[in-house]
């Protein structure tokens, strides 16, 4: 699966901006999506995640209520729509694919960075106080 991150910028706090990731290479609708973010000096964090038919979506509890994840299978993109952004929201942000295993969906599993096979290149949100 080959991912390709778009929509990152600057924006003031408060604002909003929405990412999207476009996949490509096998069956989009078999692989649980996540969003990552990671600022400078810190490590990779899990912000949100879908499984593959969109039905069931997770989210850390910094972005809950803020952030949503959605996905289009039909046109092979998951997106990330971020409102009321603050400045601590300010990282490279990630998409990543992982195989769809529903026995996992309930549990911490898709929260771990190193459970994600296939990566994005970031692109990079800033935002200003």
């Amino acid at each position: 699966v080959q991912l390709q991150a778009s929509g990152g910028g600057l924006v003031q706090a408060g604002g909003s901006l929405r990412l999207s990731c476009a996949a490509s290479g096998r069956t989009f609708s078999n692989y649980v999506m996540g969003w990552f973010r990671q600022a400078p000096g810190k490590e990779r964090e899990f912000v949100a995640r879908i499984t593959g038919s969109g039905g069931t979506k997770y989210y850390a509890d910094s972005v809950k209520g803020r952030f949503t994840i959605s996905r289009d299978n039909a046109e092979n993109t998951v997106y990330l729509q971020m409102n009321s952004l603050k400045p601590e929201d300010t990282a490279v942000y990630y998409c990543a694919a992982d195989r769809a295993l529903p026995r996992y969906y309930s549990s911490s599993y898709y929260e771990d960075v190193r459970k994600y096979d296939y990566w994005g290149q970031g692109t990079q949100v800033t935002v200003s106080s």
